[in-house]
């Protein structure tokens, strides 16, 4: 052995260190193939399906915010629809209060008119009374007057005719 080398290169050193390549290489290309590829596949897969999360997540905004802003005009829609049907409903419920006062007020005139008819069905009624008493009391002064002065059968005769001259009307009036 010579001693002033730092390591001995000898040729059978030199076949074991390149034979020690040669398969340190072939395993480093039998173990890539075998397990950096399918890492490599694993890893490539799972970029992708984070990707296809973030993308879905992105969609999912997008819609939220479609969804939030059709949301938001529907409200408003049902908002100003409620204002009209409010409107509405006054309007109608000023309606049915004039139609109310109208009903009020001609079912007033139509009894006033009714109490008129009554008051004046009264005063002919009262009027007929009257004229009967007066034809009564006419009679009983008549007949103490004629009794008198004439006989019934002539009595009798002069009240029909003085009937006959002052006829219905006069007492109708």
């Amino acid at each position: 052995m010579d001693v002033n080398r730092i390591f001995g290169l000898d040729p059978q050193t030199l076949a074991d260190t390149c034979i020690t390549l040669v398969a340190m290489l072939v395993l480093f290309i039998l173990l890539s193939y075998l397990l950096f590829n399918p890492a490599r596949k694993l890893i490539q897969k799972r970029k992708e399906l984070i990707q296809a999360q973030l993308n879905e997540a992105e969609d999912t905004r997008k819609q939220a915010i479609a969804m939030k802003q059709d949301y938001d005009g529907r409200l408003a829609q049902v908002e100003e629809e409620s204002a009209a049907l409010l409107t509405e409903a006054r309007k109608k419920a000023k309606a049915r209060e004039n139609e109310i006062v109208a009903e009020a007020n001609e079912e007033a005139h139509r009894i006033i008119q009714r109490a008129e008819k009554e008051v004046a069905l009264e005063k002919d009624k009262v009027r007929d009374e009257m004229k009967q008493e007066m034809v009564q009391v006419a009679s009983l002064m008549a007949g103490r007057f004629v009794a008198e002065s004439m006989d019934e059968a002539t009595q009798a005769r002069l009240i029909d005719e003085t009937l006959k001259e002052m006829g219905d009307e006069t007492w109708q009036n």
